[in-house]
């Protein structure tokens, strides 16, 4: 290169955008999965002091796969339910999934031969991870990841709980049952906009913990679902109230528009 002649700049490719928002959201999901997917060891110390085998607790992890109604079985079996009561409570929570699967449904939009796979991981992690993505590419992105993570390393960690059940005692000391509910309000809580979301998912919260100690387990989980249409219900009826109210004011107001208009116009003819 001649002394004195500038350099011309090196083009660069631009960035992918879409590359970017792809690690974001693995990274995330990975996270998620792999946070609450150590919450297996607490569920399976759990089912075993309740006196399921390991066979037996590794099944419920395999093909239930729901944290909270895991978690409400055995606990209902350990303090001497009946197992058909705690199988109920187990279903009621297990419930919610189904209302998840048809919010998901629209925004996956996966293939026929795919979703009856793809039900066994719509739990709350995925859905909140779902519905926390602006697009349906990183919505499904988001939603193998983290149901493949969650689902791989929970079934390890069941496994590790209920073979060392005794060597790691009390689960409630290394606080691993806390890690999925704290986990998902982290998710939620940004996507708590408005005021009528806030709203919303108080009286969901208040309804729960109210109705806890009186109602069978899986039933204020249910209840409190019912915030939702009851804000937005309330909600539409203010609204209506309000338009009312301002198409009233109008129409009061528009006869002495009209007089107003009309004695403009006939003082400017005099003139």
């Amino acid at each position: 290169m001649h002394a004195g002649t500038a350099e011309p700049p090196v083009s660069r490719a631009p960035a992918e955008p879409g590359r970017k928002a792809d690690s974001a959201v693995v990274r995330d999901a990975l996270g998620v999965g792999l946070a609450v997917g150590l919450s297996g060891f607490a569920f399976g110390v759990t089912s075993a002091g309740a006196g399921l085998s390991v066979l037996q607790s590794c099944a419920l992890s395999l093909l239930v796969f729901t944290g909270a109604s895991q978690f409400a079985l055995v606990g209902a079996l350990a303090a001497g339910g009946n197992p058909m009561t705690a199988m109920a409570g187990a279903f009621f929570l297990g419930v919610r999934n189904a209302f998840y699967g048809l919010r998901l449904s629209g925004l996956l939009a996966l293939p026929r031969s795919v979703r009856p796979f793809a039900a066994q991981w719509v739990i709350d992690e995925t859905s909140a991870v779902v519905l926390a993505q602006p697009d349906r590419r990183s919505a499904r992105l988001g939603f193998t990841v983290t149901g493949l993570t969650l689902y791989v390393l929970w079934n390890i960690t069941t496994l590790a709980g209920a073979l060392g059940a005794e060597a790691l005692g009390d689960t409630d000391a290394w606080g691993l049952d806390a890690a999925g509910p704290a986990v998902f309000l982290a998710l939620l809580a940004p996507m708590l906009r408005t005021a009528t979301e806030r709203v919303a998912a108080g009286l969901a919260v208040v309804l729960a913990l109210g109705l806890l100690p009186l109602l069978p387990a899986g039933v204020p989980v249910l209840v409190a679902a019912l915030a939702a249409p009851a804000v937005l219900f309330l909600e539409g009826r203010r609204a209506g109230t309000a338009r009312s109210a301002g198409n009233s004011a109008v129409n009061s107001e528009s006869p002495d528009s009209a007089e107003s208009a009309g004695g403009d116009e006939t003082k400017g003819g005099a003139r």
